[in-house]
């Protein structure tokens, strides 16, 4: 059931614009999947689904790229256009996103594999890295902001 049930979400991203979780659930109990938005999320997590840029130009679900030349572009392309600010307190990285950007973000910072982060979290328009040390979060921020070009 459950492959049954990733295999179609990877389906509806592949042929649909959907940019929420919302618009997921309705489009898999469409398909006879009654999911929670738990089971979403983990699927969500599990296939490493990111929200890139659309033909359309809005955000929307899509399969993560194994390349690091697609993690490193989809990264670039994220910090230029969702950044409103990146600081640093103690050793955690804050970064400040648009509405509905920060998890997706997240996701390309996790597949860009800092080494000197060791764990993430993502609000709606918030994010917390913690890193090792203090000097490594101020590092970590300067080089995301150079990024971002904020």
């Amino acid at each position: 059931m459950k492959r049954g049930r990733q295999e179609k979400l990877l389906n509806l991203i592949q042929t649909k614009d959907i940019s929420t979780q919302d618009e997921l659930i309705a489009e898999l109990r469409a398909c006879g999947y009654n999911v929670t938005q738990a089971t979403v999320s983990r699927d969500i997590k599990e296939l490493q689904l990111v929200k890139t840029l659309s033909r359309s130009g809005k955000y929307c679900y899509a399969p993560s790229a194994a390349k690091d030349s697609d993690v490193n572009n989809r990264l670039r392309s994220l910090l230029s256009t969702s950044v409103i600010d990146i600081d640093f307190a103690g050793n955690l990285v804050i970064i400040k996103t648009e509405a509905g950007m920060a998890q997706a973000l997240c996701a390309a910072i996790d597949s860009a594999e800092y080494g000197d982060i060791v764990g993430s979290i993502a609000g709606d328009d918030t994010i917390f890295l913690a890193a090792k040390t203090v000097d490594t979060a101020s590092a970590t921020a300067a080089g995301l902001k150079k990024l971002s070009t904020i």
